[in-house]
């Protein structure tokens, strides 16, 4: 199942694009992070990306995610992050990855195009998004750094209206699938 992963800072606009992705028929694997800090919240851990197995609770949600989305055989599926995001918010959090993280990532070889979703420009605060603006360009750098240093191959995805950045990933993924049947 061929996939393609969504990653960027907290903010750059991701959920909607994989919100648009999903609208016009494409198979979605939703992020996990968010979903296991706003558990941890409404079970009264205020900043659960604190505690030691926050990264193997994500993780854990990341894989079954995945694995329920195998399950529907699509011809193409959007990731809204992947265990490299992972990776890379342990790193932004001065975590040491658990090993289960780094096995998870030698493994990956299906998804290996990442759409590097850029910042718009600012960054809405919410529970679970507790991030400046200027944090989270040093936490897009992270990302990147990370991706390119375990090997997979980034496709930029300027700021700009949601359309045109949705029109940019259907158009890229058109030519990556075109170039896989020419070789």
């Amino acid at each position: 199942m061929p996939g393609y992963i969504l990653t960027g800072a907290p903010g750059s606009g991701k959920t909607a694009i994989l919100r648009h992705l999903e609208v016009d028929g494409h198979p979605v694997v939703e992020e996990a992070a968010t979903d296991v800090i706003a558990l941890h919240q409404a079970l009264g851990l205020a900043e659960p990306w604190r505690e030691p197995d926050f990264a193997d609770r994500v993780l854990d949600l990341q894989r079954r995610r995945r694995r329920r989305a195998e399950t529907h055989g699509a011809e193409i599926v959007f990731h809204d992050r992947s265990p490299v995001c992972t990776l890379a918010l342990c790193r932004h959090l001065g975590l040491t990855p658990p090993s289960a993280l780094l096995d998870e990532i030698e493994r990956m070889t299906a998804e290996r195009t990442v759409f590097l979703v850029r910042n718009q420009g600012f960054v809405e605060a919410t529970a679970a998004r507790r991030i400046s603006f200027e944090e989270s360009l040093v936490f897009e750098r992270i990302h990147e750094l990370t991706y390119r240093e375990a090997g997979f191959d980034l496709v930029d995805v300027p700021a700009g209206p949601l359309a045109t950045r949705v029109a940019a990933i259907k158009q890229a993924v058109d030519r990556l699938r075109a170039a896989k049947v020419r070789t």
